[in-house]
C-alpha cells in the first residue's frame, strides 16, 4: 500500500510534469521565432538544385543540401550557426553552395529526396546531402553527431565540410 507521502508526491509530480513540458514547448517556440525560416514548402526544390548545380560547375564549388524544415529547431539552429560562426561561414562561402530542402507536411519533396538520400529520412532532421557540381552524391550525413549541448561542435561541422572538398 502507498504511504501518504509517495501518493503526495505523485500528484504533485502529475502536475509539476505537464506545466514543465508546457514551459518547454513554449520557450522552443519563442525561440524558432528569433531564427531566420530558410526552408520554402513552396519551393520547386529539384529546378533550385538544377540551377544551383549550374552555378556550381562555373564557380567551381560543391552543394550542400540541408535537408529539413522550419518545423525543426535544430534546422533552424543549424541554418543560425553556419550563418554565425566565422570560420564555418567562411568555408562554406568559398567552397560550397547551400540549399535548405524542406520536408514538411505541405511538401514533403519525395521524388528529390529519393533521388538523392532515399534513406536520409532515417537520419533524423537535419541532415545533409553533398554533391559535387555535377550532382553526383558524395555523402549522406547526419547531424546528431555534430552536436554539442543546444548547439553544434564547431571542430566536428569543419572536418565534416572539409571532408567533402
Amino acid at each position: 500500500m502507498m504511504t501518504k507521502t509517495i501518493k503526495t508526491g505523485l500528484l504533485l509530480w502529475g502536475l509539476f510534469l505537464p506545466s514543465v513540458m508546457l514551459w518547454a514547448q513554449e520557450k522552443q517556440s519563442l525561440e524558432k521565432e528569433t531564427f531566420e525560416q530558410p526552408y520554402s514548402p513552396e519551393a520547386n526544390a529539384q529546378q533550385d538544385i538544377d540551377s544551383l548545380l549550374l552555378k556550381a560547375q562555373k564557380e567551381n564549388k560543391k552543394l550542400i543540401i540541408q535537408a529539413g524544415g522550419n518545423w525543426c529547431i535544430w534546422c533552424l539552429r543549424f541554418n543560425h550557426y553556419i550563418q554565425h560562426t566565422a570560420a564555418v561561414k567562411k568555408l562554406l562561402d568559398d567552397n560550397f553552395l547551400y540549399y535548405h530542402l524542406n520536408y514538411s507536411k505541405e511538401n514533403k519533396n519525395e521524388e528529390v529526396f529519393h533521388k538523392f538520400a532515399p534513406e536520409g529520412g532515417k537520419l533524423g532532421y537535419p541532415f545533409f546531402i553533398a554533391l559535387d557540381s555535377k550532382g553526383k552524391v558524395i555523402s549522406v550525413h547526419d547531424s546528431g553527431s555534430l552536436e554539442s549541448g543546444k548547439g553544434y561542435d564547431e571542430k566536428k561541422v569543419l572536418d565534416l565540410f572539409n571532408s567533402w572538398l
